[in-house]
């Protein structure tokens, strides 16, 4: 296979795995994004991995710092996001593919339950939170389509190197 194909296989896995968390799907896209630049014989390649990398760290700070304003303004702690960060990750390895977004749901629930002892209140803190986890892969998915979209350009403009 050649080096585009490699590196159109490994972008593609890095969006699947975006939208189902088992690989590191947005930093797979970028690392594709490498590979290709590194083989690359022409220099300007570089540049496409560079462009790669800003929207990598574009879409990881966006990705935080958008869904967790937005859970901060709706009342729910720092506190809370650490203890359903813990539970995302037991929940991982507990419940394959989704488990890390039930285990993270399930922490807010739980913690907001404890502060609040009402249901509909803990609940309307989880809705929040469910929003926040889905802004967050939005964000984490339109960050990889901008880099495979870059990419492909990359390969139109320079050629693919081989």
């Amino acid at each position: 296979m050649t080096l585009t194909v490699v590196t159109a296989l490994l972008i593609v896995v890095g969006l699947v795995g975006i939208v189902v968390p088992v690989v590191p799907g947005l930093l797979l896209t970028v690392l594709a994004t490498l590979l290709w630049a590194y083989e690359h014989p022409n220099p300007q390649a570089w540049w496409v991995f560079g462009l790669a990398v800003v929207f990598y760290a574009a879409g990881v700070i966006a990705q935080y710092l958008i869904p967790g304003r937005r859970m901060r303004a709706q009342g729910i702690g720092t506190s809370t996001m650490l203890l359903a960060v813990a539970l995302g990750i037991v929940g991982f390895f507990v419940i394959p593919v989704v488990g890390a977004i039930v285990g993270f749901v399930l922490g807010i629930f739980l913690v907001e339950y404890g502060r609040a002892r009402q249901a509909p209140a803990a609940w309307a803190a989880t809705k929040v939170a469910l929003r926040a986890v889905a802004h967050s892969m939005g964000i984490e998915l339109l960050a990889g389509l901008a880099i495979a979209t870059t990419w492909v350009i990359g390969v139109l403009v320079l050629g693919t190197g081989a």
